[in-house]
């Protein structure tokens, strides 16, 4: 049966209309996204094979462009509105982290950088730069490794605070394997640059490991 002779409730635009989208299922969200099912399948049956196929809602978000345009019912032009809405999110993000003390609203920074980072299938260290008010100057890509590490200069660190006259980071890498845990090596590099740019002036505020959807602030758990 189609959508469109659906009672009107069950139908998920209508529903997200009238209940708000956190009402619908991640299934019913992707038919409201993909707006039409295909021969012998309503929207919300695709959004469902399209979320088992990908192993989540998340997985299916992030799907490259060639995966994604493989799979029933996307193509090109539905991939394109996705990364578009992808896109969206991030900016977002962003905006709400600079908007806010990045001490009073921890949260807009912590999403900003798991949605940045998460999905990097090799390391990424990056650094938020924050003024005398602890709103966000800048955020940086500094430095790209492996799977598994990444070398990490507290020079060039210490180089781009001072051209971004910032009185405070935040620093940020992701975990590729998943887990959050920081190693020895995390620990000491954070040391060292915390040390660092104390010399100029620049406080270390945090330093967050992403992994997966987790984020682990060093702050927060007492490594810093």
């Amino acid at each position: 049966m189609a959508i469109r002779d659906w009672p009107e409730d069950a139908r998920p635009r209508e529903k997200l209309l009238k209940q708000g989208a956190a009402a619908l299922t991640d299934a019913e969200l992707v038919a409201v996204f993909l707006r039409t099912g295909v021969a012998g399948k309503s929207a919300v049956d695709l959004g469902r094979d399209l979320i088992e196929r990908f192993g989540g809602l998340g997985a299916l978000c992030r799907a490259d462009r060639v995966a994604a345009c493989r799979a029933t019912g996307v193509g090109e032009a539905k991939y394109a509105l996705l990364q578009a809405v992808m896109e969206m999110a991030r900016r977002t993000l962003a905006e709400d982290m600079r908007a806010g003390d990045a001490l009073s609203s921890p949260a807009a920074v912590r999403d900003y950088l798991r949605l940045i980072l998460r999905d990097k299938e090799y390391e990424v260290f990056c650094c938020v730069f924050l003024n005398a008010q602890n709103r966000v100057i800048a955020v940086e890509e500094l430095f790209r490794g492996t799977l598994t590490q990444t070398s990490v200069y507290p020079r060039e660190i210490v180089k781009r605070a001072l051209a971004h006259n910032a009185a405070a980071m935040i620093l940020a890498h992701n975990h590729p394997s998943g887990i959050d845990e920081p190693s020895q090596a995390d620990r000491s590099l954070t040391r060292r640059l915390a040390e660092a740019l104390a010399l100029v002036d620049i406080r270390v505020l945090d330093h967050f490991i992403i992994a997966g959807a987790s984020a682990l602030s060093f702050a927060e758990a007492g490594h810093l």
